[in-house]
């Protein structure tokens, strides 16, 4: 449900998407009888107060039902601004990340006993910038590590896990080396892992934040991509725990906090630079193996007016249709 809060600005011509109206789209929408199972959800405002009371969950949580949805990972308001701030930051900014965590946690738990959510994991990710971390990088990543394994003692309370989301604006995280080096700094497999994203980890093997991880070169060929794909995934799939189904044009886009990120396109954008299915197949070997239930589609930081188009969501839940098919 996030792609209805990312990027988005009151009083300007891309407005947050309600809740109710972005879980109207995604129970209308239909590919050859099959519809979404369920949606994940952005713990914030104006969507989720991470404060509402017990009450005013399960209500939320009988709102999504009455779609004839489930809930699947929940996203924790770890940025600074809501109610979290940096994992390599101050000392109150990573405590506050923690505190993040924890508040997640508690709504996970509403919601598993309700009924409403059976599987899904908390994503987080640094929460912090490329620029900010590159000041120390190994300090740094030292933090987020410790920071990590902090919330990962949370969620491991609760029976969570954390996914770390692989986007190029997060420092510690802007590259597939980076991304694993912070992974192995935290050291908690069973608990904390990798969100996978189509659209973001394109850019990993381009380098755009760290030319010296760069796997490809502008204008490369099928014969050079495939080899350059298996050894990003071949590398991060053994911590890949949460998966998004998406498409990248080659391009960077960002507002806000999500500076110079992959950007997310139509699924049937003719700019695509991803067959889509191909690539899935890559990520989601083994899935059940790692406890992953279910899979998603993201598109931050679509102008509304596409997010509005039905065509949007029956096309992407075709091709989601497909990469099940094709698993």
């Amino acid at each position: 449900m996030w792609p209805g809060l990312v990027g988005k600005e009151p009083g300007t011509d891309h407005p947050p998407i309600s809740l109710e109206r972005m879980l109207e789209m995604t129970a209308a929408a239909s590919v050859n009888g099959r519809k979404y199972d369920g949606v994940d959800l952005f713990l914030f405002h104006p969507h989720t107060d991470p404060d509402a009371s017990d009450d005013a969950i399960k209500a939320m949580a009988d709102q999504i039902a009455a779609h004839g949805l489930k809930v699947g990972s929940l996203v924790a308001p770890v940025w600074p601004g809501t109610v979290g701030g940096s994992a390599f930051g101050s000392a109150d900014d990573r405590k506050n990340f923690v505190l993040a965590v924890e508040k997640a946690c508690r709504i996970a738990d509403i919601l598993k006993a309700h009924g409403v959510r059976e599987y899904g994991l908390i994503r987080i990710d640094s929460s912090g910038g490329v620029h900010d971390w590159a000041e120390d990088p190994a300090g740094n990543t030292k933090k987020i590590a410790e920071t990590w394994r902090e919330a990962g003692k949370v969620a491991a309370q609760h029976g969570e896990r954390l996914a770390a989301e692989g986007e190029i604006c997060w420092g510690g995280m802007h590259s597939w080396k980076a991304m694993i080096d912070t992974l192995e700094a935290t050291g908690m497999p069973e608990t904390v892992g990798f969100q996978a994203d189509l659209a973001h980890t394109y850019l990993y093997l381009m380098g755009y934040n760290a030319p010296e991880a760069a796997l490809l070169k502008e204008g490369y060929t099928d014969e050079e991509f495939w080899p350059a794909y298996k050894t990003l995934t071949d590398a991060l799939r053994p911590w890949t725990i949460d998966f998004h189904v998406a498409q990248n044009d080659g391009s960077v886009h960002g507002t806000g906090s999500h500076d110079k990120t992959g950007r997310h396109c139509r699924a049937d954008d003719p700019n695509g630079k991803l067959d889509i299915v191909k690539c899935s197949t890559f990520w989601l070997q083994g899935a059940a193996d790692r406890g992953m239930k279910h899979i998603c589609w993201d598109g931050c930081m679509f102008p509304n007016e596409i997010l509005e188009d039905a065509r949007t969501w029956e096309t992407i839940l075709g091709k989601m249709i497909e990469v099940d098919e094709a698993l």
